[in-house]
């Protein structure tokens, strides 16, 4: 036992030990490296993974010490991809044997056959069933949603035979051989002699499937399915069959009829068509019932960033959130020339169904690849044009982008994807502004808007999240208190958004020249305060000119608030504020800001909700500081309120420190030539 009371397991192999975090959480306990001495301390117990070596390792010493042995393995809603690239969602624990091997003692079964049904909760397991169902999740998530049509069934009915990796455990498991492929084929072809037989091949079968080997030995025609999410075929399939595939319980999910040919913890229990004999009595059970004991009884859940236990209602919504965000990378992303640290900022929202992104020397480079290989180039910002020979995608920060200034080299957060034209670039249309321009912006999006602005005003998040001191100057009762944030004047975001006023000296002189009496406070641009970047001259015409103080304590403080194109006027609308715009930043043109330059193709009417729903929801794509892996919005929101630090070793410090040295510098030289 550890010294704070919890066990003291020992981790069976170098795979376990690299995810002592995760099991610590998962088994409340302490995790030392067997056979590493353990300095006097009495092992409580052996953790082992699944039926691979360090299961059995983990089995056999708990048999000789008469100790427990622990067996994890990956849980039904395990993650985006395969493999260990990534955190895993889902574990399940189990103290007694593994749920598949059915046939002999483990957790599962003991939950699936107590007696009644009094502890479970038919209505919570019915709404995890209808979310799973409704939003296609799957045990892994990184297959690209595709219709029957782009898998060759259209039309004429089919049944679905679920393919499995030879002499993998869960077929022994589950009393089945290699001849249960060909008995399943043959049933299926006796049974639905004018059904088509489509296969789902498994990805690490290959060469070696045994449906498929049945299939070229009877000579039987089959549609082998493409890559892609399973349950447009389970949805659109007469029957499913399958030896002990989880595919097979997914299926009963979807409603669908489900043959099986070994004994798996679903089946024998009056949901599935079973042809594989067992003398086991196993109780009927409902699927609500089935499905609350495996995916909520004997499942765990950590949270994908902070990696706490969480429910499984919260697992499937992350789940959610990485899946739909990943599918919007609709194919692999080639960059050129970025520098090494813009690739590390850029990659964790570059990873789509067809991988992680690959980085060119070159944008040259990066066309040649994408065009051979059917991909996309990723350029930043606007300045360069986008390439002829291949797709391309534009990028650049979000509105709640991060703690700390891009130019200090702080991990962006959200990054915006466009087209032609990224949301500054007012000389065309850019994704955003048609989202603007023709999204229904149904009532339930809307009502999650508002209740996004709330969120972000009451954590007091803006885009950079500054924490520097505030000092409310002194004004006359009734004088009406003006700010007008400053901005980089060599920045993008003037020279392609603000036709008319491209000096922050020029900006403040019209709004005292429309305000004569107004208090006018100009808040500086930080990159400026940094010394990083030109503000240009400082307006005259400005009651005072401040450095400090982040911009929502400013916007909290002002009546109003005047701008070229700062996201400071969105800001400020979100927090209730009247902004007028002198340029033709995103959010003017839509009748809640008042303009002092024309935008003739902004037709539309909005309200600020609509914005929001536009710029902070359906727009940006967003990563987590903790795992940078894709999260809500709302949960950005709530850990740049909590501040938590990310670790970093000493030489990750140094690294970083040399990489904004040289980045500082390199913005220096750009905006010179500009």
């Amino acid at each position: 036992m550890g010294k704070d009371g919890r066990p003291l397991y020992a981790a069976t192999s170098l795979g376990l030990w690299r995810q002592r975090s995760d099991i610590e959480t998962l088994l409340d306990c302490r995790l030392v490296f067997w056979p590493a001495p353990t300095l006097g301390r009495s092992i409580d117990g052996y953790v082992g993974w699944g039926r691979r070596p360090s299961g059995f390792r983990a089995a056999s010493l708990a048999s000789k010490t008469g100790l427990p042995g622990i067996t994890l393995e990956d849980g039904y809603l395990k993650s985006y991809a395969p493999g260990a690239g990534e955190p895993a969602h889902s574990f399940v624990v189990d103290r007694s044997g593994i749920y598949f091997e059915p046939l002999k003692r483990n957790d599962l079964s003991e939950l699936i056959d107590r007696p009644g049904d009094g502890d479970v909760d038919t209505a919570r397991a019915q709404a995890a069933i209808d979310f799973i169902r409704r939003n296609r999740i799957s045990k892994y998530n990184n297959s690209p949603l595709k219709e029957l049509d782009e898998a060759g069934l259209q039309g004429a009915p089919y049944v679905l035979l679920v393919d499995q990796v030879p002499g993998d455990a869960s077929l022994r498991g589950a009393g089945a051989d290699d001849g249960a492929f060909a008995s399943m084929l043959r049933h299926a072809i006796d049974h639905y002699p004018r059904h088509r037989i489509a296969v789902r091949t498994h990805p690490a079968a290959g060469d070696n499937s045994l449906i498929l080997a049945a299939a070229k030995a009877m000579g039987v025609s089959i549609v082998a399915t493409p890559r892609m999410n399973p349950w447009p075929l389970v949805e659109g399939a007469d029957a499913v069959f399958t030896v002990s595939s989880q595919l097979g319980f997914e299926a009963l999910l979807a409603g669908c009829k489900v043959h099986t040919f070994g004994i798996t913890y679903y089946s024998h229990r009056g949901l599935t068509i079973d042809h594989a004999d067992t003398e086991m009595w196993r109780p009927k059970r409902t699927i609500e019932q089935l499905f609350h004991a495996a995916y909520i009884d004997y499942s765990r859940y950590l949270d994908l960033h902070d990696r706490r236990p969480v429910e499984i209602e919260v697992a499937l919504e992350q789940l959610l959130t990485v899946r739909d965000q990943r599918a919007r990378i609709v194919r692999r992303v080639y960059t050129g020339g970025l520098s090494p640290w813009k690739r590390r900022a850029m990659t964790p929202f570059l990873i789509g169904p067809d991988g992680p992104p690959v980085h060119c020397r070159s944008i040259r480079a990066a066309e040649q690849q994408a065009s051979q290989n059917g991909g996309q180039v990723a350029l930043w910002g606007a300045a360069k044009p986008l390439p002829k020979g291949a797709p391309a995608i534009r990028f650049e920060d979000g509105f709640i982008r991060s703690r700390g200034l891009g130019v200090n080299l702080s991990l962006p957060c959200s990054l915006a994807m466009d087209g032609q034209h990224v949301y500054f670039d007012a000389r065309g249309e850019s994704f955003l502004e048609n989202i603007f321009a023709t999204h229904p912006f149904p009532e339930d999006l809307l009502a999650r808007a508002r209740a996004l602005i709330d969120l972000v005003v009451s954590r007091g998040v803006s885009k950079y999240n500054l924490q520097t001191d505030f000092m409310a100057p002194v004004v006359d009762p009734g004088r009406l208190k003006i700010l007008a944030p400053g901005q980089v004047e060599k920045d993008a975001s003037i020279r392609y958004g603000s036709p008319a006023v491209k000096a922050n000296r020029d900006l403040v002189a019209r709004i005292r020249g429309l305000y004569p009496e107004a208090f006018i406070v100009y808040k500086e641009h930080p990159d400026v305060t940094a010394g990083l970047r030109s503000g240009g001259e400082p307006p005259v015409d400005a009651d005072l000119i401040v450095t400090e103080g982040d911009i929502k304590h400013w916007i909290a403080w002002a009546d109003r608030l005047e701008t070229m194109t700062s996201l400071a006027g969105f800001e400020a609308l979100i927090r209730n504020k009247p902004v007028g715009v002198h340029g033709a930043p995103f959010y003017a043109g839509w009748g809640v800001t008042d303009d002092h330059f024309p935008i003739p193709r902004r037709q539309r009417r909005l309200t600020t909700e609509m914005l929001a729903a536009g710029a902070l929801i359906l727009y940006p794509l967003y990563v987590h500081p903790l795992s940078g892996m894709p999260c809500s919005p709302e949960a950005l929101v709530e850990e740049i309120a909590l501040n938590r630090q990310v670790p970093m070793t000493p030489i990750q410090r140094l690294r970083a420190w040399l990489a904004q040295s040289i980045n500082r510098t390199a913005v220096k030289i750009r905006d010179a030539s500009n």
